[in-house]
């Protein structure tokens, strides 16, 4: 388990104010589960990597790690806790003069002398094992260059996985990915949690990863934590803001003499919620412009645009709004969100 307490770092700045990169961050990531880290630029979502694996201290708190303090272990044990971590970077960041196969063993060879990994016949067992773990066997002699960016971030992911981590953590790594490439390589890290039970930290921008992979998500701004939970937990809450981002309203202009009102509601399996809002949405003279249906979990979630003569678009939303579980804003209100 991840577990961060009460973390602050502040970089100091000489004849400036100084930087608060992280403002009292305390999260729990549960074993096994994929979790995701989401915020803008300058949210901290770079620092509090940096600050989990050791590579910053905070200047306050505690970072746990399987119940070990990081905070407060030497060189020589966090060089041996950092080995329980494996890192994905953005781009695979292979080293180009060697080989898919020699990027994954060349981890594995500077720990030889400290671990199970003494043998070449060892490392070259491991090295097949991650390359088919990927579906790479066959190009296993390829340079990076030979490699197109899916495969380079594949090769990427085996050599996170090749010693044997308990934490996968993976910095935007599908940002310069195409979308099909981008849900192959989601799949993987999906079936890796799956077949090796490791937890992976996610740091991303794009909801749509949170939505295709995620057990659970964090949003930080300004080195705060906003909203942290279960995925299915946060779009079930038809007022988070964090559930809007990751399933978003559909986008849908107004003509003139009509707004409208986003609609968020969420159901599970039996309910009769969707039908619901739709016969009361018929009795205000109100049109479905567009809706999005997700199924999250055993959630359903539901975001729909509504058009109505502007004149009666508050008394609309208002009534709306006295259903159960449901949120209803005009379109420009969301905008603000």
């Amino acid at each position: 388990m991840i577990e961060f307490q009460d973390v602050v770092k502040v970089y100091p700045r000489r004849g400036q104010d100084d930087v608060m990169a992280l403002d009292g961050i305390s999260l729990t990531v549960p074993d096994g589960d994929i979790h995701a880290i989401v915020g803008e630029s300058g949210a901290g979502k770079s620092t509090l990597i940096r600050c989990l694996t050791a590579l910053e201290r905070p200047t306050s708190g505690r970072i746990l790690f399987n119940d070990i303090d990081l905070t407060t272990l030497a060189p020589t044990a966090l060089r041996d806790v950092r080995r329980s971590i494996g890192m994905v970077f953005q781009g695979g960041n292979l080293l180009d003069s060697r080989t898919a196969a020699g990027n994954i063993a060349y981890p594995l060879k500077i720990t030889s002398a400290s671990s199970q990994w003494q043998s070449r016949a060892a490392i070259r067992e491991r090295v097949e094992e991650m390359l088919a773990l990927v579906g790479l066997t066959d190009r296993a002699s390829s340079f990076p260059s030979q490699l197109s960016g899916g495969q380079r971030q594949r090769v990427g992911i085996a050599r996170a996985m090749a010693d044997s981590p308990s934490v996968l953590l993976c910095d935007e790594p599908t940002s310069a990915l195409d979308t099909e490439t981008t849900n192959q390589i989601l799949d993987l890290l999906k079936s890796v949690r799956d077949q090796y039970g490791v937890t992976v930290l996610i740091i991303t921008h794009e909801m749509s990863v949170v939505r295709r992979i995620c057990d659970s998500v964090t949003l930080l701004d300004h080195g705060r934590v906003v909203e942290s939970g279960s995925v299915a937990d946060i779009v079930a809450d038809v007022n988070s803001p964090l559930g809007l981002r990751i399933i978003p309203p559909p986008a849908v202009d107004p003509v003139d003499g009509q707004a409208v009102i986003d609609v968020s509601f969420t159901s599970h399996p039996g309910e009769p919620t969707g039908s619901r809002v739709m016969t009361h949405a018929a009795t205000l003279g109100a049109d479905i412009g567009a809706g999005v249906f997700e199924t999250i979990g055993a959630t359903q979630v539901a975001r729909l645009s509504l058009t109505v003569p502007t004149a009666e678009a508050r008394r609309a939303m208002a009534s709306l709004q006295e259903l159960p579980g449901v949120s209803a804003v005009l379109q420009q209100e969301v905008a603000v969100l």
